[in-house]
């Protein structure tokens, strides 16, 4: 799912608030803990700003003379 910048200042603001129930792309959400809601949202957050787990890395292998 693509997180937009609205829904991560809508998480924050439903922390802040102390409630666990919040509106997210037109459906409702109900988190069991306050944790649950600070772990999706630091996955939102990872995810708005480009730093997403997941992601591969390339790497090439570099071969030199005289072992």
């Amino acid at each position: 799912m693509a997180w937009t910048q609205a829904d991560v200042d809508t998480i924050k603001a439903a922390i802040a608030r102390g409630v666990t129930r919040v509106r997210l792309n037109g459906e409702e959400v109900q988190y069991r803990t306050l944790e649950e809601m600070k772990s999706t949202l630091r996955m939102m957050e990872d995810e708005v700003s480009g730093r997403a787990t997941g992601a591969f890395r390339v790497s090439y292998p570099r071969a030199s003379r005289g072992l």
